[in-house]
């Protein structure tokens, strides 16, 4: 854990970004932190990140994985940097990062997609999820939430797929092609640059059949007033599957879910698996889904959607099973009945149904409101900033939120916002 510590004052704060979601999210970071006044550098670990970033003080690691810490101290020592900012805590050279940050006493800044859906994005200090410092006590956020003044008004965030697919693509593309450059550059995600490529390019190509069966699917549950649970997926190679959970991608969850569906659902009851929204494609999850279907019989009662509104998907459930992903949240606040498989920062007695999935079924039981409502409460006061990657209304408004949470790292000191300090957070653990 990092060390408490002072928070430098702004003209002496030199920020090193890491590496970012694919797109040009962290270059209008730094360009916002440069005009700020801060010292912004920026590692590129291959091509994709030299193409989205294109400012000055990009520094390439080319080295092995070995090399790593070395490079890392190195660079912080060189540059005096005080902050970090990555995206994705899980990732293999990010864990091994953060580990060296804390000794060298540096704050670090963790993106990830927001535990709130839709419209925002986490920024928590040192790590999200299964490594959140934010502790599981319900009383602790309804006695802080409290504290805090009512939320003002929020509006949508548009978002692209065709963009995030474009970028993917562009991203992947500038990777495969300077590979003879970053040669030891050994991407975190199971497949090759160009086989995700590929998988972006099916989607978008396929985009309007999908939407046609979808469109037929949700028609024939509302014709039929189906009841029906829903189980949304998550990117597979989602470090918060692999790390924070007892699975290793979607297809040991599907078959887990829907065998626990087949031995202990009524049978009245249908089941809707809905495919994530920035899936690559690379895999054929709908075709899968139905083979685990027919292998427990339970084919009719099984739907797979590839599109569709999640919101409205989540509102008419009956409950949602997930293993730890934001549309728990989305589901809580609708007061739907939630269960998660893995750890989630949402996971608290009060909050998401807390005995087995077996029992989950006939049982579902919706959450507390007083207890949702402190959590998220506190949740947004402590590490949501409104926005989103793929439009350019959600990335100004998240650029300009996070460069306000790092201003307000230097004004507040007393715990009650995004600043609080690593030694209070180790107290509220320990209470």
């Amino acid at each position: 854990m990092a060390q408490d510590m002072q928070v430098p004052e702004s003209k002496s704060r030199n920020f090193l970004l890491f590496q970012g979601l694919m797109g040009p999210f962290f270059r209008r970071v730094g360009i916002a932190l440069r005009k700020a006044g801060y010292g912004v550098y920026k590692i590129n670990f291959n091509g994709g990140d030299q193409l989205f970033w294109r400012l000055p003080n990009g520094i390439d690691f080319t080295g092995s994985s070995a090399q790593w810490p070395d490079f890392v101290r190195q660079v912080i020592r060189e540059h005096g940097i005080t902050d970090v900012m990555l995206f994705g805590d899980c990732r293999p050279l990010h864990r091994v990062a953060i580990g060296i940050c804390h000794e060298m006493h540096v704050r670090v800044y963790v993106f990830e997609e927001g535990y709130i859906r839709p419209d925002w994005v986490t920024l928590e200090l040192d790590g999200v999820n299964g490594h959140s410092h934010l502790p599981r006590d319900p009383e602790w956020y309804v006695q802080r939430a409290a504290e805090l003044p009512p939320l003002g008004p929020h509006s949508f965030v548009p978002s692209s797929f065709r963009r995030r697919a474009l970028e993917a693509v562009a991203y992947n593309a500038a990777d495969i092609l300077t590979r003879w450059y970053f040669r030891h550059w050994n991407d975190y995600r199971p497949w090759h640059p160009w086989i995700e490529g590929i998988g972006w390019l099916k989607r978008l190509r396929n985009r309007e059949a999908a939407q046609i069966r979808t469109d037929a699917t949700i028609a024939e549950i509302k014709e039929k007033a189906l009841p029906y649970m829903l189980f949304p997926l998550q990117l597979d190679a989602d470090a918060q599957i692999r790390l924070h959970s007892e699975f290793k991608g979607n297809e040991g969850a599907i078959d887990y879910v829907l065998q626990s569906f087949a031995h202990h659902a009524p049978q009245d009851l249908y089941l809707l698996v809905k495919e994530h929204p920035l899936d690559n494609g690379v895999k054929n999850w709908r075709k899968l889904v139905m083979r685990i279907a027919r292998k427990y019989g339970i084919q009719d009662r099984v739907r797979y959607l590839e599109c569709g509104d999640i919101a409205v998907l989540v509102r008419d459930a009956r409950g949602v099973v997930t293993i730890n992903s934001t549309t728990g949240t989305l589901a809580l606040a609708s007061n739907v009945p939630t269960i998660t498989l893995g750890q989630a920062i949402y996971d608290i007695s009060g909050i998401t149904y807390q005995g087995s999935l077996n029992d989950f079924w006939r049982n579902p039981t919706p959450p507390d409101e007083k207890i949702f409502n402190a959590f998220r409460r506190v949740l947004i006061d402590r590490c949501m900033i409104e926005g989103g990657f793929f439009s350019e209304e959600g990335l100004a408004k998240l650029v300009n939120g996070t460069l306000e949470r790092i201003r307000s790292s230097v004004r507040a000191n007393d715990g009650s916002s995004f600043v609080t300090s690593s030694l209070e957070r180790l107290n509220v653990i320990k209470r």
